[in-house]
């Protein structure tokens, strides 16, 4: 007794193109993580799903608003599935966080979390599986499209991997805009699915 859910990111914004650290901040998509978007839904035409969520944040609920319209479904917020918060990182580049940063620079470097003030990759993680299990309780046995962000798409996967979320970022690869992951929850574990 499964419920399948299907990771997607969500589409390119100008943050994205700069390279700029985002968390919580709440830039929109910019016009090609729209056309990403009406892509994905292309893509995903011929699929069945019971519901969709998304993150509250207007970079994923947009992506979720443009693929769930062709396919005839209403998009519910779930804060549970929002980015990681990096703090007062957001809206810098790498470059000006390293410059401003450089000691919580290196230990971001180090796959830790550089921020001192927002959440660790652990808390992200545990965060967002909860949020699976929760959701996987109110749709046992359903396909669920759930679109969210980077780093709480490799903390699932971490999970399913049996790795520590802090270890995300260095074993589990860079996840594209709109790129899709689909897990199953079942028994309280989270599988990877082909």
């Amino acid at each position: 007794m499964a419920t399948t859910f299907v990771l997607v990111r969500h589409g390119e914004t100008d943050w994205n193109r700069e390279r700029r650290f985002q968390g919580h901040a709440d830039p929109p998509l910019n016009e090609t993580g729209r056309a990403q978007a009406r892509e994905l839904a292309h893509a995903l035409a011929g699929d069945s799903f019971a519901i969709a969520y998304s993150s509250p944040l207007q970079r994923s609920y947009e992506t979720a608003e443009i693929v769930a319209g062709q396919l005839g479904l209403d998009v519910l917020a779930s804060s549970g599935l929002m980015e990681v918060d990096v703090g007062s990182w957001s809206g810098l580049t790498t470059t000006e966080a390293e410059a401003r940063f450089p000691d919580g620079f290196r230990r971001w470097q180090a796959n830790g979390s550089g921020w001192t003030d927002g959440e660790t990759y652990d808390e992200l993680g545990r965060r967002v599986v909860a949020e699976l299990f929760e959701l996987a309780a109110k749709h046992p046995e359903e396909r669920v499209l759930a679109v969210t962000h980077g780093g709480p798409m490799r903390s699932v996967l971490a999970a399913a991997a049996g790795l520590p979320y802090e270890s995300s970022r260095s074993e589990i690869a860079f996840i594209e805009n709109c790129a899709i992951v689909q897990v199953a929850v079942r028994d309280g574990s989270i599988e990877a699915v082909d």
